[in-house]
């Protein structure tokens, strides 16, 4: 099957132009949103030899091809009269997919943030319960004031976030926001006293909104839609006084008097409903979410359950399902150890331990995709045991009391800031514990590796002795980046750590310089400056795709300094990226450095190293 066919195959099997919205492309795969990715032949398309691999995320209907994408997408956009598509401000397809979107858009550029805010409050809670601080102490003071200030003051962050999901102004939004909690509002709303406009009653909950979710999120929303109508309205040339003074005429009334209100009686009843079910059975409600939880992260489900967590905490003061997760967490630890322990293969045992230690700090995506999941029976064990554990926490009626990214160091904001709320915090430590040693145990019982000692052996002696034997006929490559080498199975997206793009390595960038491997000629440079492909002189085809998901940038930190076609030789700068930039905007910078074409050498040999210098060599091809 010829590459000038493949795209029609593709676009006929995800439903034809009656199924399709949109499609874009990043530097391996084409990104379709779908009326109903039911009607996508799914089976058809893994079948098909030019197709890497299916999958479907967030809403996205994603066809990996490789680095011929960009040639795939241009057939289907000229042979099905498609036109330039974009991302829509409001993603479409079914309802989870659309909130678990919304959500994961709006919370992940400033997770970072809420995590450290987290950890510190909680530790500022530790520290003043075991009298190694004193709360009346100015130093108290400056570092509560760094650790709650993000979470009284949420909905502006929120707004800001929002706005770019919605494509409405982020500086309006954030002024709406402001007027939320504004301090004068949000002491009427603590004395209980009422507030209207023009006579219409606006209903304030006892902390007014600071810390609140919904309402601003519907406030955003309604401005986005608002917008478009004010700019067709107001003359083009008032535009910078009059239309964003008209956004706030109408929207801060408007956020006060009705979607405010609204948006806390919807989240009351959220958090209604959890409470509701977490109150039948708190040891199943534990049991489940700990068991389930990582499914639920594979499958991106996990940010659905975010809102209500932060509802909990804005209206209750605490929350009871985070401490659930820290059990599922860390079982994927006990299970990577344990298999590092099972392992013969000295790279499998090296990855099992460094990923089965990240998981004390909340990461299990090295863990998870790396170790247990590609394995089976690892990933079942630690489910079994995150299980176990989360029952426990439920059964003990654990709350947190800060938000932020649950893992050991999250333990202190189990710690309640006030004595008449009880949450069992030795209770929280023992089921993390169980749940790590009855992952590594079970993990030990149930897995068995296929590969003998005496098979390893063999087949390590035998690969040294063909590389010794064709060492004439090799391609040494030097490295484009400089920074931390990492196993390309720690890579957080499955398509590459997979391997199902070909043998390679990663690279964590300390400097935001991408240079040329080899002498060859540019085959694939993005618009964007996030992903370049080439074909080096001896025929090798690499792609180089610096960071995760960073074309969302739309080349914001990324400055391309060649072109399609081009020649470059060994060391020539192909990109030029802000590292402090890009990773301050939530983006991962690990950059898989993948020989697409595997296929057609005997293998591709990474040189063991921990730290590369660019130019270093570090990868090597064998013919």
């Amino acid at each position: 099957m010829s590459k000038n066919s493949v795209g029609q195959r593709v676009f006929e099997a995800v439903g034809g132009k009656d199924n399709v919205i949109s499609l874009t492309h990043c530097a391996t795969r084409l990104r379709f949103k779908l009326k109903d990715e039911g009607k996508a032949d799914t089976q058809a398309l893994k079948a098909d030899p030019e197709v890497v691999q299916v999958v479907q995320s967030g809403g996205q209907y994603q066809v990996v091809i490789g680095s011929h994408v960009a040639d795939v997408y241009q057939e289907i956009m000229e042979n099905n009269a498609l036109g330039e598509s974009k991302e829509d401000s409001a993603p479409k397809g079914n309802v989870l997919s659309v909130l678990i979107d919304i959500v994961s858009s709006i919370f992940t550029p400033f997770l970072g943030a809420m995590a450290a805010a987290g950890v510190l409050k909680g530790f500022l809670a530790l520290a003043t319960t075991l009298h190694w601080m004193d709360a009346t102490s100015g130093t108290y003071q400056i570092l509560y004031a760094g650790a709650d200030g993000l979470f009284t003051f949420l909905p502006v962050m929120l707004a800001y976030t929002a706005a770019k999901k919605f494509k409405a102004n982020e500086y309006l939004a954030a002024t709406i926001a402001f007027a939320l909690v504004y301090p004068n509002i949000t002491s009427l709303a603590s004395a209980g006293k009422g507030l209207d406009f023009l006579g219409i009653p606006a209903v304030l909950s006892p902390s007014g909104y600071t810390s609140s979710v919904l309402p601003i999120l519907l406030a955003v929303f309604v401005q986005s839609k608002i917008e478009p109508i004010i700019k067709k309205v107001v003359p083009k040339s008032l535009h910078t006084i009059f239309y964003p003074l008209i956004v706030l005429l109408v929207m801060v009334p408007l956020t006060f008097v009705a979607l405010g209100p609204v948006g806390t009686i919807i989240g009351n009843t959220l958090g209604g409903v959890y409470n509701s079910i977490y109150n039948l059975s708190p040891l199943v409600a534990g049991a489940v979410m700990g068991g389930l939880w990582q499914v639920f992260v594979m499958f991106g489900m996990h940010w659905g359950f975010v809102p209500i967590m932060m509802l909990n905490l804005s209206n209750l003061g605490f929350d009871t399902m985070a401490p659930m997760l820290l059990p599922a967490i860390v079982a994927q630890g006990g299970a990577a150890l344990a298999v590092a322990v099972r392992t013969k293969d000295i790279k499998m045992r090296s990855l099992g331990i460094s990923s089965g230690l990240t998981t004390f700090f909340g990461i299990t995506e090295p863990a998870v995709y790396g170790v247990t999941l590609p394995l089976k029976k690892p990933f079942i064990a630690a489910c079994i045991s995150g299980a176990v554990g989360g029952a426990i926490i439920g059964w003990a009626k654990v709350k947190v009391f800060a938000f932020g990214l649950i893992s050991v160091l999250s333990i202190p904001t189990f710690i309640s800031p006030n004595p008449k709320i009880e949450s069992n915090v030795m209770m929280a430590v023992i089921a993390t514990i169980v749940s790590f040693i009855l992952g590594f145990i079970l993990t030990l019982v149930l897995y068995k590796e296929n590969q003998t000692a005496e098979t390893i052996e063999k087949t390590t002696t035998d690969s040294k002795a063909q590389t010794t034997d064709t060492q004439i006929q090799r391609v040494v490559l030097k490295s484009p980046l400089t920074g931390e080498v990492v196993a390309l199975s720690e890579v957080p997206d499955p398509v590459f750590a997979s391997g199902a793009m070909g043998k390679g390595i990663a690279i964590q960038p300390t400097k935001g310089e991408l240079l040329a491997p080899a002498d060859g000629v540019i085959m694939t440079a993005f618009p964007t400056g996030h992903a370049i492909g080439m074909k080096t002189n001896d025929g090798v085809e690499i792609l180089m795709h610096i960071g995760m998901d960073t074309v969302e940038l739309e080349g914001d930190g990324f400055t391309l300094k060649v072109k399609e076609g081009q020649q470059v030789k060994q060391g020539d700068l192909l990109v030029q990226f802000d590292v402090e930039r890009v990773s301050n905007k939530g983006y991962n910078l690990i950059t898989p450095i993948i020989v697409t074409n595997t296929n057609d050498y005997a293998d591709i040999l990474d040189l063991n190293q921990v730290e590369v210098l660019a130019n270093e060599d570090f990868l090597v091809v064998i013919k």
